[in-house]
C-alpha cells in the first residue's frame, strides 16, 4: 500500500530539504519522480541537486530532455513516470489525488509554511488521503530535524 508523508518546511527551503530526500531515497534503491507545481520550481531543484553537496552527486534529468526513462531522479515526470519510479516527490504546490499515488511505494508531500495555497492544498490531500483510506504521516522542521507530528492509519474518520 501506498505510503504518504506530508512534510511540512517550516525552518529549511524545498532546496536544502529535498536533495537529502531524494539522496536517501536512491540509497533504498528506489527511482524518483518528482513533480512541482511550476516550471520555476523544478529549475530551482535541477540547480539545488547539482550543487547541494561537495561529497555527493545526485544522478537526475528533467522529463523535457533527452533520456528520461534511465534517470535514477526524473524532474517533471509524467504520470506514470518514464523512469519507473516508486517514489513520486510532490513540491511547490503539486497535488494529485489519492487515486493515482496507488502505482508509488511511497509518496513525499513537502509545502513550505510560507506559502498559503500550498499550506491549504496540503490539508486538502490529508484529507483526501484520510477519505481514500490511504495512511499518511505528517512531519516538521523542529530543531533541524523532522519530528513526526501525526498519522493516519489509512482509515476513514
Amino acid at each position: 500500500m501506498t505510503a504518504l508523508r506530508f512534510y511540512h518546511l517550516t525552518e529549511r527551503p524545498l532546496e536544502a530539504v529535498a536533495p537529502a530526500l531524494l539522496e536517501t531515497c536512491l540509497k533504498h534503491g528506489m527511482r524518483a519522480a518528482v513533480r512541482a507545481g511550476s516550471d520555476a520550481a523544478l529549475r530551482g531543484l535541477d540547480q539545488a541537486l547539482w550543487t547541494y553537496s561537495d561529497a555527493a552527486f545526485l544522478p537526475h534529468g528533467l522529463a523535457s530532455e533527452p533520456h528520461a526513462g534511465k534517470q535514477p531522479i526524473l524532474l517533471g515526470a509524467s504520470d506514470p513516470p518514464e523512469n519507473g519510479a516508486a517514489y513520486l516527490m510532490l513540491v511547490a504546490g503539486a497535488s494529485q489525488p489519492p487515486e493515482s499515488l496507488t502505482g508509488f511505494d511511497r509518496v513525499a508531500l513537502l509545502f513550505d509554511d510560507q506559502d498559503l495555497a500550498a499550506k491549504d492544498r496540503a490539508r486538502a490531500d490529508w484529507r483526501a488521503a484520510a477519505a481514500a483510506g490511504l495512511p499518511a504521516e505528517y512531519w516538521a522542521q523542529e530543531g533541524g530535524r523532522w519530528v513526526k507530528k501525526m498519522e493516519n492509519a489509512g482509515a476513514p474518520d
